[in-house]
């Protein structure tokens, strides 16, 4: 068994682990993240990057050149439960949306990890987290760590969390989106040059995607609220009647088929603040571990990163002596910025989740190319969901940020 002591260590090599580690190396502490997993390794998720994914994704070292299925997207199809279609073009000006394989999106952060200096331990499974008023000890089946802080970034079922607060743990807890996937090839060249979403009246206020790939590939899936008494048998159903719908399938193509099984996946939106830090500001957790995702569209990707980062700065700002004041720190940061727009997102989701409210917001989002520009930029979060409703965020080009990456980068 290694024994090592480090400034930090970050459980969860997935984009808001990896975000946490980059952040930290780049400052100068020793930081040391290990993860079950050995990458590249497949996770099950939509694909989809938005712009404020991109964003950090370039901030934090990763370029389109690292991510071998990097598809960039300028066009978004949306089909309202009435029938009506919207083309929506995005600004050309750079990369505002992109899909990506999570392997390999995954893969190319904890390079960035490592490049930033963090030393990164995989197929390390977390087997134990002691914490103490000076810091916490984690031990894996392979490295026991001694650090002033941890940050947990491993998933919406968190084992640190079950060994941190247990109370907080949830039993039963099933996430509060249902969502389902699978890999297709052979699609028409309708999916393959755009995203498309349909808001289904049978899903509402959930949806159904198609994200293009390479080679003719596609993300399809769908996800929606979770309910109680769902089961996987009913989402199967619901999965091939879905692909089997004559718009769908005439978006797909006649020759599209499945390359790999359906999978499902819960996803964690609540934005709970009690579910950000636990031992006093020594354990901070991140991304779907604090179950950060967006309730209205189940992206979680930006959230991750972004919350990542967060809590790497609230390490900074505090010291390895304050976990009190990192813990104040990164809750207020998470509170005023991803919990804002999540109460938003949460309280648009219930006008979407009626075939009313969604045809409104259709015919709304399609009454000029001023609206139809404006609501994809604001569809793929090319700036946060609330920013018309907190002043503080406010200042020129506030809606028309720069693209992550300029228009040679695509």
């Amino acid at each position: 068994m290694i024994e090592r002591t480090a400034d930090a260590v970050v459980v969860g090599a997935g984009p808001a682990g990896a975000a946490t580690a980059v952040t930290l190396a780049r400052a100068g502490l020793d930081v040391v993240v290990v993860d079950r997993a050995r990458f590249p390794r497949d996770k099950t998720c939509g694909d989809g990057l938005t712009a404020s994914a991109l964003r950090h994704l370039g901030d934090l070292g990763v370029e389109p050149a690292d991510v071998a299925s990097w598809t960039v997207v300028d066009r978004v199809g949306l089909r309202a439960p009435d029938g009506r279609v919207i083309d929506l073009a995005l600004p050309g000006d750079g990369v505002h949306a992109a899909v990506a394989r999570r392997a390999d999106v995954d893969a190319a952060l904890v390079r960035a990890a490592r490049a930033a200096g963090a030393e990164v331990h995989e197929a390390s499974a977390l087997a134990s987290v002691a914490t103490g008023p000076d810091g916490v000890v984690v031990g894996t089946d392979k490295v026991s760590l001694r650090a002033p802080y941890l940050v947990a970034a491993d998933g919406a079922w968190s084992p640190t969390r079950k060994l941190v607060a247990p109370e907080r743990s949830g039993p039963g807890y099933l996430g509060d989106w249902h969502a389902m996937r699978q890999y297709l090839t052979n699609a028409g060249p309708d999916a393959g040059s755009r995203l498309w979403v349909w808001f289904e009246p049978d899903l509402l206020p959930g949806y159904a995607w198609s994200f293009p790939l390479p080679g003719r590939r596609v993300n399809f899936g769908f996800g929606f609220p979770r309910t109680p008494g769902v089961r996987s048998g009913e989402m199967a159903a619901t999965w091939r009647a879905l692909i089997g719908r004559p718009h769908i399938r005439a978006v797909l193509g006649p020759d599209a088929r499945p390359e790999a099984p359906v999978r499902a996946w819960p996803i964690p939106a609540r934005a709970d603040p009690a579910a950000l830090t636990a031992a006093g500001g020594r354990a901070l957790f991140a991304g779907d571990a604090a179950r950060l995702a967006d309730p209205m569209t189940g992206e979680g990707i930006g959230q991750a990163l972004e919350s990542g980062i967060a809590a790497a700065r609230a390490v900074l700002s505090a010291g390895p002596a304050r976990p009190g004041l990192a813990a104040t720190s990164y809750a207020t940061e998470i509170t005023a910025g991803i919990g804002v727009d999540n109460r938003l997102a949460s309280a648009l989701s219930r006008v979407l989740g009626r075939s009313a409210g969604a045809n409104a917001a259709m015919r709304l989002a399609g009454l000029s190319p001023w609206t139809r520009a404006n609501f994809a930029r604001w569809m793929w979060e090319d700036y946060p969901r609330a920013v018309l409703a907190t002043p503080r965020r406010w200042r020129r080009g506030m809606l028309a940020p720069p693209a992550a990456f300029g228009v040679s980068d695509r």
